[in-house]
């Protein structure tokens, strides 16, 4: 967030005189110096995790300069935005990998598996739903933002892919009913909150539908969250720390606008 500021800067100037860059409050020196700084310390942090966990933190770095420099103008930024929402997921499963246990170092193979640490973490089954989920989630929210209007056709698909995650996990959640129904309520709850989102979508006409639809969507990443760690059997606890997010998100949108 605080990268785009800076690189915004002379658009902001522009559009929103406001901002705190143009407006004068912070130097812009200063809030690269800061975003770059949290980068740093990201990467930091995650080396405590070991080489792929690095490797991880260094490419989800990269995703996100590379979206704050090539956004303005591109039509395929909705698809890198997702893609950085999505190394999160990487790098969390890389880090927790050595958390666990089931490597004690990275020159080991994963415990009774013949893949190495990268190959197991990347196409662990998990972990690449979770971050395809969450990719759709970002894209379709992002692109559903941009259209002029939902009338016609072919601007419709942004609102099909954000049913992705959902039709990823519904069966999923249905079948682990018998573990507790923990899995189902989040599906419910993302639904929900989808159809909110899609509903001021559609009435883009009315002032103010737009940014409701997108902060809600913004906060229902949690919920995918939430549904992702019911799925992989996370339990109550860290589903909901995640339901915690999703409130604290939309009350603190009150406060500073998600868009």
């Amino acid at each position: 967030m605080y990268l785009n500021d800076a690189f915004d800067r002379e658009i902001d100037a522009r559009e929103r005189p406001g901002r705190p860059i143009p407006s004068g409050q912070i130097s812009a020196r200063a809030v690269f110096a800061i975003g770059f700084f949290l980068q740093v310390a990201g990467i930091a942090i995650l080396s405590y995790y070991g080489t792929w966990a690095i490797v991880c933190g260094c490419a989800l770095a990269a995703t996100i300069l590379l979206y704050n420099t090539w956004h303005k103008g591109n039509p395929l930024s909705p698809l890198i935005m997702g893609l950085c929402r999505a190394l999160v997921y990487f790098a969390a499963a890389a880090s927790a990998m050595v958390i666990t246990g089931n490597v004690a170092d990275d020159n080991l193979l994963n415990a009774g598996s013949s893949l190495p640490l990268t190959s197991t973490v990347l196409v662990n089954t998990t972990v690449v739903l979770a971050a395809l989920a969450i990719w759709a989630h970002v894209v379709g929210l992002t692109y559903a933002a941009k259209q002029e209007s939902l009338n016609r056709l072919g601007s419709l698909w942004p609102l099909l892919i954000l049913a992705l995650p959902v039709l990823l996990y519904g069966s999923r959640s249905v079948t682990s009913w018998a573990d507790g129904g923990l899995a189902l309520l989040m599906l419910l709850a993302l639904i929900m909150a989808d159809i909110i989102a899609v509903r001021l979508l559609i009435t883009r006409h009315i002032a103010g539908a737009v940014p409701k639809a997108v902060a809600q969507l913004i906060a229902a990443t949690s919920l995918l969250d939430a549904l992702v760690i019911a799925i992989a059997g996370g339990g109550v606890a860290a589903v909901a720390f995640c339901l915690c997010a999703f409130v604290m998100t939309r009350v603190l949108q009150r406060v500073i606008p998600g868009t």
